[in-house]
C-alpha cells in the first residue's frame, strides 16, 4: 500500500556514487570531504554550513588547522544512508519524505543541530510537520515510522519519538477505525464508481471491507519485542478490552514463535535470521508475561502450545510450573488432543508427559476446592449431580477418562503412574465409570502380564454400581477382568435390572387404573388412541417378561459361581493339609481345575441372552 510522502526542493540529483564515495557533479570541485562509516562524501563547504550548526562548528575548527578539510561523522545517527539524505536536503535537490525515512531524517537533524534558527524552514521543522501532521494521522505510516526507531536508539527516544508513535497507536486501536484517514479506514468512507476506496477524491484501489476487533494485530506483530511490549502496556492503560489485548499476543506469538499451534499458524512466521535457542527461551518467557491473567481469556490450545514450546526450549522449572498453573485454571476448556503432549525427555520411557498432565489436574482440583469455598466429598452426591458447580469438574473428569485410556495403551506406563492419575479425579465427578471401564479394560489388554493381584488392585479404581447396563454386558463376558470383579458386575447388573423392571411395573399399573376411568369417556372418535395404547402396553408387558427372565437367569449364574467359588475354597484347603502330610504340590493340577470352572462359567454367561440391551463399543 502507497505511503503519504511530502516533496522537498526542486533541483535535479547531482549526486553520483563510485564504489565507497558520492561525488556531487555541479561543475564545481568539492573542498569538503565528509566520513561516515565507510562511505566518505565530496561536497561543498557552503550548503552544508548554510544549513547545519554542527558542520559550520566542525569545518571551522578543521579549516583552521589542515588544509583539506576532512569531516568524520561516525556518531551521525542513521549512518551513511541518513547523511546522504541530509546532504540533499542541503543542496536543494528534491527529495521525499516518507514513514520510512522521516525518522531518520529527524535524528540526524537534530545531531547537526539543522533548527530554524540558521535556515528558514530547516530541516527539523520539516521533519516535524511531516511527522505530526501526515504520520501520526495514519495508522499504517505510524506502524512503520514506530519500525525505523529500532535502529535510531537512543536518540528516537529522546525526542520522544517512540512515545508519540505509540500513543497515537493506541488511541487508533482502541477507537472506531472509520474515524481516521486511509488505508486504516475500512468503512463509511466515499468510494469510487468502481467500488474503491477514494482519498482525498484519488481512488486508492483498496476495497473496503469489514472490521473486527483484531485488525490490527498484524501490523502490532511486526514490531520488535520491546516496542510491542510497551504498545501493549499502553493499550492496556488506554481501556482495551483484556481479550483484544490477549488476541494480540496470542497472534504475536504464533508469528514468531513456531510450533504455538500443531495444525496450522493464521500468521506467517517472520523471515529473518533463525534466532539462537536462548533468545527464543526469551521471548517465550517475554510473551507469556505479556498474556492477562484473567481465566479463560487465553485459549486453552495457545497455553498447551506455549507449554510444549517451553518444553523444547528447555525453559526453567519454574516458569514451566507456572504455565501449568494457567492452565489448570481452566482445564475444563480444553480437549483430549491439548493433553497429548510429548515426552522430550530422555529419562522416560512413556509416550506422553503423565507427570505433566497429574500437576495440571492437581491445579484444577485444588482451584476447584477454593471456588467451591468445601470440599464436595462432604456434600451430598444426589445434591451435586446436575447442579452448576459441578459441571467444570465433570467435563475434567470425562477429559481424563479419555486421556488415561489413549495413554493405557502405552507398555512402559508403569501400573502406580495410571493408579495415580485416573485415581485423582474425584468419585463424585464420575456419573458413570464407563470410561475409567474401559481405560482399565484397554490397560489390561496393553499389560497381560500383571497378576490377579494387580488386576484387583487396578479394578478397585471404579465402582461397579456406576457402570451402565452395556458397560456391565460387556464386563460380564470379559475374560481379562478378574473372577471377583466379574462376579460383583453381575450383581449390580441383577439389580439395575430389578429396578428397571419395578419401573415398568409402576407405569403398567399407572394405565391399567387410568384405564376404566377414562373408558366412559372415550368418544367413537378417541377409540383409535386407546387402542394404540393398549398395543404399546402389551409391547410393555413382552419387554417386562423378557427382563424378568434375564433377570432369574443371572440370579441362577451368581449362585452357581458363588458355590463354585466356595467348593474351589474348600477344595484348596483340603489339598492343602493333604500336601503338608505328604509333601508334595498339587499346584499345577488346582490350576487347571480352577481355570476349567471359570472357563465354563463364563461359557455359560455368555449364551445368555442380552436383548434389550444398547450396543456400546469397548476394546476387546
Amino acid at each position: 500500500m502507497t505511503m503519504a510522502c511530502k516533496k522537498l526542493g526542486s533541483k535535479a540529483d547531482p549526486f553520483r556514487r563510485q564504489g565507497q564515495a558520492w561525488f556531487c557533479t555541479t561543475g564545481l570541485p568539492s573542498d569538503v570531504i565528509v566520513e561516515v562509516e565507510e562511505m566518505s562524501f565530496h561536497l561543498h563547504k557552503f550548503p552544508l554550513l548554510s544549513k547545519s550548526g554542527h558542520m559550520e562548528k566542525l569545518i571551522k575548527e578543521i579549516s583552521d588547522e589542515e588544509e583539506i578539510c576532512v569531516v568524520k561523522l561516525h556518531d551521525i545517527p542513521g549512518g551513511a544512508k541518513a547523511f546522504e539524505l541530509v546532504a540533499k536536503f542541503c543542496y536543494g535537490v528534491k527529495l521525499e519524505l516518507t514513514a520510512s525515512n522521516v525518522i531518520y531524517l529527524r535524528c540526524a537533524a537534530e545531531h547537526l543541530q539543522m533548527t530554524d534558527e540558521i535556515a528558514e524552514s530547516n530541516l527539523i521543522a520539516q521533519t516535524e510537520i511531516f511527522f505530526n501532521q501526515v504520520v501520526l494521522r495514519n495508522w499504517t505510516d505510524s506502524i512503520k515510522a514506530l519500525q525505523t526507531c529500532d535502529d535510531l536508539l537512543p536518540h528516537a527516544e529522546n525526542l520522544q519519538i517512540i512515545n508519540r508513535c505509540i500513543d497515537s497507536l493506541a488511541v487508533k486501536a482502541y477507537a472506531d477505525p472509520k474515524h481516521y484517514s486511509w488505508p486504516m479506514m475500512e468503512y463509511g468512507m466515499m468510494q469510487s464508481p468502481g467500488g474503491s476506496v477514494l482519498w482525498n477524491g484519488i481512488s486508492t484501489g483498496v476495497r473496503p471491507r469489514n472490521c473486527s476487533a483484531d485488525w490490527w494485530y498484524e501490523d502490532a506483530s511486526l514490531l520488535r519485542l520491546p516496542l510491542f511490549k510497551r504498545l501493549i502496556s499502553v493499550m492496556g492503560s488506554r481501556g482495551i478490552r483484556q481479550d483484544v489485548i490477549a488476541g494480540s499476543v496470542t497472534f504475536y506469538a504464533q508469528r514468531h514463535l513456531p510450533g504455538i499451534s500443531r495444525r496450522h499458524n493464521p500468521a506467517p512466521v517472520v523471515a529473518t535470521a533463525a534466532p539462537t535457542e536462548d533468545e527464543q527461551r526469551h521471548l517465550l518467557e517475554e510473551i507469556v508475561s505479556l498474556l492477562p491473567s484473567e481465566k479463560g481469556l487465553t485459549s486453552t490450545k495457545v497455553l498447551f502450545g506455549l507449554l510444549r514450546t517451553a518444553m523444547i526450549l528447555r525453559a526453567n522449572r519454574s516458569f514451566i510450573s507456572n504455565l501449568e498453573t494457567k492452565i489448570g485454571f481452566q482445564l475444563d476448556q480444553a480437549n483430549l488432543e491439548d493433553l497429548l503432549l510429548p515426552n522430550f525427555s530422555y529419562s522416560t520411557e512413556t509416550l506422553y508427559n503423565v507427570d505433566c498432565v497429574l500437576r495440571i489436574l492437581e491445579h484444577f482440583l485444588a482451584m476447584d476446592q477454593v471456588a467451591n469455598g468445601a470440599s464436595p466429598n462432604s456434600v451430598d452426591e444426589d445434591q451435586l449431580i446436575g447442579s452448576p458447580s459441578i459441571a467444570p469438574i465433570t467435563a475434567v473428569a470425562k477429559l481424563i477418562d479419555g486421556f488415561v485410556a489413549e495413554v493405557a495403551s502405552d507398555v512402559n506406563l508403569k501400573l502406580p503412574k495410571f493408579q495415580n492419575l485416573a485415581g485423582a479425579v474425584p468419585d463424585y465427578a464420575r456419573p458413570l465409570d464407563d470410561g475409567l471401564y474401559r481405560a482399565i479394560d484397554i490397560y489390561l489388554k496393553a499389560h497381560p502380564w500383571l497378576n490377579e493381584a494387580e488386576r484387583e488392585q487396578l479394578c478397585r479404581l471404579m465402582d461397579c454400581q456406576k457402570l451402565s447396563l452395556e458397560a456391565c454386558t460387556h464386563a460380564a463376558q470379559n475374560e481379562r477382568l478378574p473372577l471377583r470383579v466379574v462376579v460383583q458386575v453381575l450383581f449390580f447388573e441383577q439389580l439395575q435390572l430389578r429396578t428397571s423392571i419395578a419401573g415398568c411395573l409402576l407405569v403398567s399399573d399407572n394405565l391399567d387404573a387410568s384405564r376404566p376411568l377414562r373408558s366412559g369417556l372415550v368418544g367413537s372418535g378417541e377409540a383409535g388412541g386407546w387402542v394404540s395404547t393398549l398395543r404399546e402396553n402389551q409391547v410393555l408387558k413382552e419387554g417386562m417378561d423378557h427382563m424378568r427372565m434375564r433377570v432369574s437367569e443371572l440370579e441362577k449364574e451368581c449362585t452357581n459361581m458363588k458355590q463354585e467359588i466356595e467348593k474351589l475354597s474348600k477344595v484348596r484347603k483340603v489339598w492343602g493339609g493333604v500336601q503338608k502330610k505328604l509333601g508334595f504340590r498339587v499346584k499345577s493340577q488346582m490350576c487347571s481345575a480352577q481355570q476349567e470352572s471359570v472357563s465354563d462359567h463364563r461359557k455359560k454367561i455368555e449364551k445368555s441372552p442380552t436383548k434389550n440391551t444398547k450396543h456400546m463399543t469397548f476394546h476387546r
